[in-house]
């Protein structure tokens, strides 16, 4: 068994999202596998919520609901759907026409809540000008980060995904002087070198992945998205648990000493949720550990 490909691929030129809940007295594990069949780990990806495990009553290790964060500064909203579907292509209108098939395949046990069209910016970088994912790691360092390992057939393989649409205030970011809009991420623009003197709440300092323990590395793939005047980040990471992501949201929300990534300063996430990914064998999607 082998990881979703996408995973480790670059972010394609186009993108779609999205996000179902599911149907009342809807056959779930006919449709999942449906669903499966017509998901590649590449051209989609195919992740599950945990309202679906618990439909479905069975408990997939690792795998939970996006959590509640009380003392989040600023509060930090959760969103959690049963099934998110990734698709990547390098045209829009064949991403458009493969969602609908999905969403056709989905219809009788999910319904779909939420769709986010994202696409590749420039040389991988955000709307604000700033590269984005400089610091994944890559081959074998990146297999370990990600693919769950050491626990059986149907997990062994799997990922874990971590999902938030972030909305930003471009009329705040473009009144900040240069030099701001760079302490807030701890990177120059231009270069993309990191500071060397970043004030403690820039991004790069609240989000250092050597600097917790144990390590919290994943691998981002995050995309731009615009809807009419609206537009901001697609944030997605992925993880062999859930819990280097989570390290690095508390620390961004101030748990760990109180001070709150300078990114707040102008944007936020609009939606939060968690996805486990399951792994690919001939060609398809397993889903094994679902029974």
């Amino acid at each position: 068994m082998t990881t979703q490909t996408a995973i480790f691929e670059p972010i394609p030129p186009h993108a779609r999202h999205l996000f179902f809940d599911l149907v009342p007295g809807g056959d779930v594990r006919a449709v999942l596998a449906a669903l499966a069949a017509a998901s590649d780990g590449q051209s989609v990806v195919l992740g599950i919520g945990a309202p679906t495990a618990k439909a479905l009553n069975v408990a997939v290790p690792g795998l939970r609901a996006f959590p509640h964060l009380p003392h989040a500064q600023p509060p930090i909203p959760a969103t959690q759907h049963a099934l998110w579907l990734w698709l990547r292509g390098d045209e829009p209108g064949n991403v458009l026409l493969q969602g609908h098939a999905l969403e056709r395949l989905a219809a009788p046990a999910f319904l779909l809540r939420q769709s986010i069209v994202s696409f590749r910016h420039q040389d991988y970088r955000d709307l604000t000008g700033y590269e984005d994912g400089t610091e994944n790691p890559e081959g074998e360092a990146a297999v370990d980060a990600v693919s769950a390992m050491g626990q059986g057939i149907g997990i062994d393989g799997s990922s874990y995904a971590a999902i938030q649409q972030w909305l930003h205030d471009f009329d705040t970011f473009d009144r900040m002087p240069p030099r701001t809009q760079n302490d807030c991420f701890g990177r120059d623009r231009v270069s993309n070198e990191e500071l060397e003197d970043a004030p403690v709440s820039a991004h790069v300092k609240r989000t250092a992945q050597e600097d917790f323990e144990p390590e919290a590395f994943v691998v981002r793939r995050s995309m731009p998205w615009v809807a009419g005047e609206d537009a901001g980040l697609v944030f997605l990471a992925f993880g062999k648990s859930f819990d280097a992501y989570e390290a690095q949201l508390r620390r961004m929300t101030g748990h760990d000493d109180g001070v709150s990534d300078a990114l707040f300063r102008f944007t936020r996430p609009l939606t939060g949720g968690y996805y486990w990914c399951p792994p690919v064998a001939h060609g398809r999607v397993d889903l094994s550990a679902l029974g």
